[in-house]
């Protein structure tokens, strides 16, 4: 056996048992077979990072237009309790000037009376009918009510119905 000199080359009298091509082609086949390795796992990795990177985006795009579709709701159900409440204030409008009109009305019956009887009966009977009025007035503004209510909460009704849906989808 040669002494090794002060080159760093891989001989056979380097390497005992090896033949002179022998070495550097093991060593070749085992770099290129780290480089496959290698080049499969950055593929594979780059890979994941794609699926995450879109399944990222899909999640964003779906939290957006569930935004937007929460946003419209709001916007919808703002509409109709402005468009009810018109409605409502038009209704005690017309009811307060039926009442101012009725007030009026007895007013000039009660300044024609010839007797107190007479007086008595008409402003019982003014009364009697204010307040049987003023029940049903209530009664249908009431109603009027709960049912502007119900209407301008159902867009939202319906937005937190496909949240839940959604929600219990993704857990």
């Amino acid at each position: 056996m040669k002494k090794p000199t002060e080159s760093t080359a891989v001989t056979e009298e380097t390497v005992p048992g090896t033949a002179p091509g022998k070495a550097f082609e093991t060593t070749m086949s085992g770099l290129k077979d780290g480089m496959t390795k290698a080049t499969a796992g950055f593929e594979a990795t780059g890979k994941t990072m794609k699926e995450g990177m879109e399944k990222a985006m899909k999640t964003a795009e779906e939290f957006v237009a569930f935004g937007q579709g929460n946003l419209e709701a709001i916007m919808k159900a703002g509409q109709i309790w402005a468009a009810g409440v018109q409605d409502l204030s038009k209704q005690v409008a017309a009811t307060a000037q039926g009442a101012f009109d009725e007030t009026f009305s007895t007013f000039k019956a009660l300044s024609t009376v010839k007797s107190f009887k007479d007086a008595l009966d008409i402003q019982s009977s003014f009364a009697r009918a204010t307040l049987e009025k003023t029940m049903a007035e209530s009664s249908k503004l009431t109603d009027a009510s709960f049912k502007l209510t119900e209407q301008a909460l159902a867009p939202l009704t319906a937005r937190v119905t496909i949240a839940v849906e959604k929600f219990a989808k993704a857990a």
